[in-house]
């Protein structure tokens, strides 16, 4: 007994390592995708999404506290590709892991379920997960630009919002699609397997072509988002979302498509004003549908528990012989 207990304890922090290493390799994979795409924005240069702040909160919700040191590492190593360690880097280090944390204990404390199947969790995420906790990553990069000079103050608020808008879109699109992967059950089960086919089909073709043309059509995307909403919920929307949003951030940092003849500052406008009403669509309107196919469901098994109950009444009053009627007069009787 004494000998599997110990075994138990040694693998514990060899649990621990593995967890922090995956996660340390996650955070620097999904930002070194990010870094493939940069916007330039008042000298500094900007990610338009940056999956590492989604893949960190995914990660919080799904293992809890006890992954932070993965997301210390993975951020060291994204800074440790981009430049050499100081103190302004250490900075950006602690901003960068600070913020997801945030994120996490805010929506924890807002009873957040990581099924994403009310509109309270849709909102939580939205508000507290993106707008709120990246205001710290956001602020501390920036001012430390200001610190050391590389900023100047009249561009301080261009820089901060792009930022801020970078890791929130982090969040908003790569946490849901993370959510999603850690709940899919082998083998799926695809009852409209045509019709996502067909949804996929419609996308892969649709979606470059708005993204690319010179006629701005991005507006073309939003009828394949609330198809998608309608008929496959989280899954659907939250997929043709972050499709959607690569297409968008390649034409936009290429300069091509309606983001051709705008400064940068307007191209950066552009493509976040577009993510951000994309994600929220995609988020809040598959929380609601999910919503009203759950309430509907609990109704749907009320109605039958009750109809069960209503047949077993039926069937003991047909085996005494008397209806409710009965037995009421019969009383009546002995008591006279």
């Amino acid at each position: 007994m004494a000998a599997v207990v110990g075994s138990q304890d040694l693998r514990t922090p060899v649990v621990l390592a593995l967890q922090t290493l995956a996660v340390a390799a996650c955070y620097y994979v999904s930002g070194q995708l990010g870094l493939l795409r940069e916007l330039v924005v008042e000298g500094a240069v900007v990610t338009p999404i940056w999956p590492p702040t989604g893949v960190s909160v995914a990660f919080l919700l799904v293992f809890g506290l006890r992954c932070w040191p993965g997301i210390a590492l993975g951020a060291l190593l994204v800074i440790l590709s981009l430049t050499s360690l100081s103190p302004s880097a250490v900075g950006v280090l602690a901003g960068n892991t600070a913020a997801p944390i945030v994120g996490y204990l805010l929506l924890r404390r807002a009873g957040f379920r990581t099924d994403l199947a009310r509109l309270r969790d849709g909102l939580a995420l939205v508000f507290l997960g993106a707008f709120t906790a990246m205001l710290i990553s956001a602020t501390v990069g920036a001012g430390l630009l200001i610190a050391t000079g590389r900023l100047d103050w009249p561009s301080f608020w261009a820089v901060w919002l792009a930022w801020w808008v970078g890791d929130a879109m982090g969040v908003l699109i790569v946490t849901p699609v993370l959510l999603l992967l850690y709940r899919v059950r082998l083998p799926l089960r695809l009852s409209r397997w045509k019709e996502a086919s067909g949804l996929a089909l419609i996308a892969c073709c649709v979606v470059p072509l708005a993204a690319h043309s010179t006629v701005s059509l991005l507006f073309l995307v939003y009828p394949l988002l609330i198809w998608a909403a309608l008929r496959f919920q989280l899954a659907g929307s939250m997929l043709c979302a972050l499709f959607a949003s690569v297409m968008a951030t390649v034409a936009a940092t290429d300069r091509s498509g309606p983001f051709e003849r705008l400064t940068r500052v307007e191209v950066m406008i552009k493509l976040q004003a577009f993510n951000g009403a994309m994600a929220l669509t995609a988020l809040i309107l598959s929380a609601v549908i999910t919503e009203q196919i759950n309430t509907r469901r609990s109704v749907e098994r009320a109605c039958q528990e009750l109809v069960e109950v209503l047949e077993h009444l039926t069937a003991g009053e047909a085996a005494d012989g008397r209806t409710p009627l009965q037995d009421e007069s019969i009383g009546r009787r002995q008591d006279e």
